[in-house]
């Protein structure tokens, strides 16, 4: 598998999708994973629409629970209750179905006791007896088959951003493999891409989706469906100084074979 990086000049306006993601397929399918709930909307809302409207199968995974979200003492222990029901109302506003949407309910902030696979223990989130980040994503991965992944950056300072990103892409290993049999069928490995969220990246991004003013509401509407977050309305002023842009980032994921390096010698 090779994702290769272009230069800034091969940057392109997205007027069409199939027009500027590489090796387009007579029937996409996009596999969303954000490692909170709010990230797929505010890192990428505009590409999912448009990847909706675009006709692509659009399917969206939120790694943790939402459990540390709470701002006010009263719902420290409902929250992720609240949150999920914000997540469902904010795809829905993008225009993602219910069925299309996954919880993999890891303990929010506490990724790194997920990191891989193990048996789960009473009362940890579980798939086919089993938890732990990689289970999930491989999982969901092999369940969705997806041609291309969104994630967002590794670059970011959230240690729940850095954990996800980088199980994301072990996971795609796993999943097209047969280990794991009772986690499904082996699933054709999909190209990946990133998108920012609260970080830069760590290298210039090379697709630009640019949208109308009716899909950059739809964003601004689905990221102010989450009205437990108080902070949100500033993130909101934040994507509007923007405009209604996003960048994406084809990631750069090749496996080590001896005769990758063989020219330089």
């Amino acid at each position: 598998m090779k994702f290769l990086r272009r230069t800034a000049k091969d940057v392109k306006r997205v007027d069409h999708l199939e027009g500027i993601f590489p090796d387009w397929k007579e029937k996409e399918t996009w596999l969303f994973i954000g490692p909170h709930d709010d990230d797929i909307v505010l890192g990428a809302g505009i590409t999912l629409r448009s990847a909706i409207e675009a006709g692509v199968d659009v399917y969206a995974l939120v790694s943790t629970d939402g459990g540390m979200g709470y701002c006010h003492m009263e719902q420290e222990h409902t929250i992720g209750k609240i949150r999920q029901k914000e997540t469902v109302d904010s795809f829905k506003i993008l225009g993602l179905p219910e069925d299309h949407i996954f919880f993999a309910n890891i303990p929010d902030c506490d990724t790194t006791s997920y990191v891989g696979r193990r048996k789960a223990k009473p009362g940890e989130p579980a798939i086919k007896g089993y938890t732990g980040l990689q289970n999930a994503f491989t999982y969901y991965i092999r369940k969705v088959q997806p041609t291309r992944i969104f994630l967002p950056t590794g670059e970011d300072l959230h240690p729940d951003h850095k954990i996800v990103y980088q199980e994301v892409l072990i996971s795609m290993f796993h999943a097209g493999g047969n280990i794991w049999p009772e986690l499904g069928g082996p699933a054709a490995t999909p190209m990946a891409y990133e998108f920012g969220v609260y970080c830069d990246f760590a290298g210039a991004p090379n697709l630009k989706i640019e949208a109308d003013p009716q899909v950059f509401q739809k964003k601004l509407d689905g990221i102010l469906a989450y009205k437990s977050q108080e902070q949100i309305a500033s993130l909101v002023e934040g994507v509007k100084a923007g405009g209604p842009l996003e960048y994406i980032r084809e990631i750069e994921f090749r496996f080590y074979s001896v005769n990758n390096y063989k020219d330089l010698f």
